[in-house]
């Protein structure tokens, strides 16, 4: 049995679903127009990149910003980076490459530290409120390549006019030690997890992350919908442990997160369980 599809058993099991999504528009959940914010750790680059990409393909006119910094390699992914600063008439370079479908970073400017400074949350809602794409991609936060975070005082970055907070975990964190290497702001991850260093990583303490009022999902708009996405799922050996994690989300949430997904971005393999308690979510597209 070949590695993908041991993958998709595991994500059968996990949801008791029979069928397999290989879209992450579906496995979102994604409507029609959505201003979407990613938040967390695991992934979250690869996520917005990833899907950006099959929304475009798709036809979508697609605009990738982030509220905080993104490393410049990382931006210049995108077939087109635009700097704000830099450029006097921006916003009409940024109308013209979304008429275009083209595809397009948005940052306000390039920093002597290599990474690119976002826009503000104010302009993403100016931007999304104004009209001209079909989605708004953002990273709200940063995690520096850990699987496990969780926020500082200033984080996340949440523009008001985000329609659905993605937050993420690398599921190879389940059953590692709480340490530096594991977690980004150890301190924070120990204050919500309720782990003093050196503890387990265990499903209901990493839980916790996603329940707790200040865990990543902390400052999301009320009027936006929350999805966790499991990353990373072909890493980790004791599967049954992402089952029972995802369960202790959704069970803890008291239905406030409306699904979550487990996968892997690399496998290109996703499901996903929510307020339905098993049975299929069905895709809106």
């Amino acid at each position: 049995m070949t590695t993908r599809r041991k993958t998709d058993l595991y994500i059968r099991r996990f949801l008791y679903l029979e069928k397999t999504v290989h879209k992450l528009a579906e496995a979102l959940g994604l409507r029609p127009r959505e201003h979407v914010a990613l938040v967390g750790a695991g992934g979250k680059t690869t996520l917005l990149f990833a899907l950006a990409v099959e929304l475009q393909r798709a036809g979508k006119r697609v605009l990738v910003s982030t509220t905080t910094k993104l490393w410049h390699r990382e931006a210049l992914r995108f077939p087109y980076l635009l700097f704000a600063e830099a450029e006097p008439d921006w916003l009409g370079k940024l109308e013209e490459r979304l008429q275009q479908n083209a595809g397009l970073f948005l940052a306000k400017t390039l920093l002597d530290s290599g990474k690119v400074q976002g826009i503000a949350p104010s302009h993403a809602d100016d931007l999304y409120a104004k009209g001209g794409m079909d989605y708004l991609l953002l990273e709200a936060d940063g995690a520096a390549g850990h699987p496990v975070k969780a926020p500082s005082d200033r984080e996340p970055v949440i523009p008001n006019s985000a329609t659905k907070v993605v937050a993420m975990l690398g599921l190879e964190a389940l059953g590692k030690r709480l340490e530096p290497e594991v977690a980004f702001r150890m301190e924070a991850v120990q204050r919500v997890t309720g782990l003093a260093p050196g503890e387990r990583l265990t499903a209901s303490a990493l839980c916790r992350l996603f329940c707790d009022a200040e865990g990543l999902f902390k400052g999301t708009p009320q009027s936006a919908v929350k999805v966790v996405f499991l990353n990373k799922l072909d890493l980790i050996k004791d599967q049954e442990e992402a089952t029972t994690l995802g369960r202790l989300i959704m069970e803890r949430a008291g239905g406030n997160i409306e699904r979550v997904v487990c996968g892997s971005l690399k496998q290109g393999s996703f499901m996903a369980t929510g307020k339905s308690h098993g049975r299929h979510i069905p895709s809106n597209h």
